[in-house]
């Protein structure tokens, strides 16, 4: 079976030739010094760890998985060692806030190590990812103690941290939940309740749990104005720093999984479990979605990351695979990969894995611009195209990046079924990404509910006139049968975009939604193979063969792929009524 390899290669033509990073740092203050020779090192350095500790790794803890013998929970063999070999080489806290002990690296740079550590080990690379999230709703919205106290050792990694939001009978709709948060009149609180679902709920690699659990003040109201958010550890910190007594929290059980069995998934008892309020009381949605939106662009990533390994592995099996007559009538047995449908199933598994990464660096560079930009309107606008590419990320990577690992795994015909060859396991892994951090279903409904209507509309009006203008500007360099394709199917977005401002009403909405969602992205990966093809171009002679297939990838894409949005936009046009028609009791 083929090793994963990193694809840092791409990175470098990425960072290099189409995004312009070392001037996009250069305007970010603090960043003067960030470029992509020091980006592309420190990649090749994660990658290293990823192929070399974590991928060896991927398949054991999967046969192995998790186990929990009187309240404690055991990973399989060999990844608390590799999990505290990552944090001793620093890797937790790449893109950490400096102020607390982290490197303060670009987000660039975090969401390409969260790539590679997905396509190693997706199960492992959701302790750092979950802590992270964690991290960002703390820096955001908790007091300075708790900061003080909490965000140093998460950042490290010494810490891991975990969110407490699902309950039996509130999932999506959280407004349901029941755990409630009691004061003991010394400023904490005592919280009671189970969630179910909590991913990294526990582990074996010492140090503390930090769990962010929503919950109900005694005079809260129903519904999700009634919800706050606490921070209560795994084990209690002492006022010098040191870690003292147990936490009255208890993991019920280990949910039993179709994947990721590597990863704790657990059901959490929380038990009169002292915690401390994070933001206001009530608000707690408000500091949960500060970690859930960026969950749902690292979950996006795992997609990707899924992607391209199953690709790599199909790739290197269709070259060795010796089955039939060339399609050119050459004797056989020829390589699979000589056979049409095959290469159709590499292409397309391909074309959306090098787009998708393309589209990560924008939306990364859109977030460290937030953050970094001297100046205001520029941040505000960044911010808010980060808004509307997150739930385009997390549902189109995960739902594209499961159908290439099915593809993948259909390349290997009967040995892809096979436990051995790892492609069942990736088909298995990958499902669960297109439903944690809210379902695609309701990802889509966020776009097209929510995302559509910022700024009254001039944020995706003004992202539609980004990707026109670099349409434009491409056309004289690769020419208009690629630039065509893309300008129509944006054309066609627009369209679609302007018909439901005028539809209105839920219902038309959530008939339009997923739809929509998958339309927006075919039109955005087009943009990036438009921009790459054209950064291809500009190398001229001096291109190396890595930049030089990026031309034949983006002919493919708008010959295979970009006509699937033809579909979408004749479906989107007959609205709600043949969804609706069917009566409920008669399906």
């Amino acid at each position: 079976m083929a090793a994963y390899v990193p694809p840092v290669d791409d990175v470098a033509f990425l960072l290099g030739r189409v995004f312009g990073f070392d001037q996009a740092m250069a305007d970010l203050p603090g960043y003067e010094e960030v470029n992509t020779d020091l980006a592309v090192s420190v990649l090749e350095e994660g990658g290293k760890f990823c192929a070399g500790v974590l991928e060896p790794l991927n398949r054991t803890g999967d046969e192995e998985g998790c186990t929990l013998t009187d309240g404690r929970v055991t990973t399989p063999k060999g990844v608390a060692e590799a999990y505290r070999a990552f944090v001793e080489a620093g890797w937790c806290s790449l893109s950490g806030d400096p102020e607390y002990g982290g490197q303060g690296l670009p987000r660039v740079l975090q969401i390409l190590l969260d790539e590679m550590l997905s396509s190693a080990n997706l199960s492992f690379g959701l302790f750092p990812g979950l802590t992270r999230g964690a991290v960002e709703a703390l820096g955001h919205h908790a007091s300075a103690e708790l900061k003080a106290t909490y965000l140093p050792k998460m950042i490290s990694g010494e810490w891991t941290g975990a969110m407490a939001l699902t309950e039996a009978s509130a999932g999506t709709d959280l407004g349901l939940l029941t755990a409630r948060a009691v004061p003991n009149g010394d400023g904490s609180f005592a919280i009671t309740g189970t969630k179910i679902f909590i991913s990294s709920g526990d582990q074996d690699f010492g140090g503390n749990v930090v769990h962010l659990v929503l919950a109900r003040l005694p005079d809260a109201p129903k519904g999700v104005k009634g919800i706050s958010l606490f921070l209560a550890p795994k084990i209690l910190v002492e006022a010098d720093g040191t870690l003292g007594a147990r936490n009255r929290m208890s993991v019920g059980a280990l949910e039993h999984k179709m994947g990721i069995h590597a990863q704790p998934t657990c059901v959490m008892n929380y038990d009169g479990a002292t915690g401390w309020l994070v933001g206001e009381p009530g608000r707690g949605l408000n500091a949960m979605f500060t970690m859930m939106n960026a969950e749902r662009l690292f979950v996006g990533i795992q997609g990707l990351g899924i992607a391209e390994a199953a690709n790599q592995k199909a790739v290197a099996y269709a070259r060795e695979r010796l089955q039939g007559h060339g399609a050119d009538g050459t004797a056989g047995p020829v390589p699979i990969i000589s056979h049409p449908d095959v290469r159709k199933m590499l292409l397309k598994g391909r074309a959306f894995a090098e787009a998708a990464r393309a589209l990560a660096v924008w939306t990364a560079l859109q977030m460290d611009i937030a953050v970094h930009h001297p100046d205001a309107d520029t941040r505000r606008e960044a911010d808010a195209l980060v808004a509307l590419m997150t739930p385009v990320v997390k549902a189109a990577f995960t739902d594209f990046g499961f159908e290439t690992a099915v593809a993948s795994q259909q390349v290997f015909g009967g040995h892809g079924y096979i436990r051995e060859w790892g492609m069942e396991q990736y088909v298995r892994d990958a499902r669960i990404a297109q439903i944690y951090e809210g379902t695609n279903g309701v990802q889509a409904m966020d776009l097209v509910g929510r995302k559509l209507g910022l700024d009254g509309g001039k944020v995706p009006a003004r992202f539609f006139a980004l990707v026109k203008a670099d349409l434009d500007a491409a056309l004289p360099i690769v020419g208009a049968d690629l630039v065509t394709p893309a300008a129509d199917a944006l054309a066609r977005l627009e369209g679609a975009t302007a018909r439901l401002s005028t539809q209105g009403g839920a219902i038309e909405a959530g008939a339009a939604a997923t739809d929509y969602l998958r339309l927006f992205a075919l039109v955005s990966f087009g943009w990036m193979w438009v921009r790459m093809a054209a950064a291809a171009a500009d190398m001229g002679e001096a291109a190396p063969p890595a930049a030089a297939r990026k031309t034949a990838l983006a002919r493919f894409f708008m010959a295979r792929m970009l006509p699937e949005t033809l579909g979408l936009d004749a479906a989107l046009g007959h609205g709600a009524s043949s969804l609706m028609a069917l009566p409920a009791d008669a399906f």
